[in-house]
């Protein structure tokens, strides 16, 4: 991982002030998960998350989850069908631009787990659904991820269409 989720959350604390956001040193915990890892069994209750998942250099996804959305958190982004926009779906049908090819339904979930790091950030959820937009926000203009969006939304690093 070439990135610091320590220091992110220290910027990121500026930019919920700026935002007129108070949030205490400890209102966000950091919980890292290097490759290979164990995807998370449960979303604590009472808490929201926003979680990374990367590949060496790459930042892959940014995504978040509110306090009722545990599936998505524990399950959905390591297999390819079991919602609309995955982790797993996005490696099969782009792997290759990063270097990884020859994906398909039936490995993606064990190679996402042993080879991608994965770092979750997790809020109460007292804080509020405006708290975990912003910092999904913030981390998505910070780290870029290669398979945010949908295609035709994404520009490439040099400016075009991707």
């Amino acid at each position: 991982m070439t990135w610091n989720p320590d220091l992110l959350l220290e910027d990121f604390h500026r930019v919920a002030g700026m935002a007129g956001v108070s949030l205490a040193l400890d209102a966000i915990a950091i919980e890292r998960c290097p490759a290979p890892h164990v995807p998370p069994k449960t979303l604590p209750p009472g808490t929201m998350a926003v979680y990374v998942f990367s590949f060496g250099p790459h930042v892959l996804k940014v995504g978040k989850v509110g306090p009722n959305s545990a599936a998505r958190y524990t399950a959905q982004h390591y297999n390819a069908g079991s919602a609309k926009s995955t982790l797993a779906a996005s490696w099969i049908k782009h792997g290759e631009r990063i270097g990884v090819a020859g994906l398909n339904e039936t490995n993606v979930p064990g190679w996402i787990r042993e080879h991608t790091d994965r770092v979750n950030f997790i809020l109460d959820a007292s804080l509020g659904v405006h708290v975990l937009n912003l910092l999904e926000a913030f981390l998505q203009c910070r780290l870029r991820p290669e398979f945010e969006g949908f295609a035709s939304q994404r520009i490439d690093r040099e400016g075009g269409q991707a």
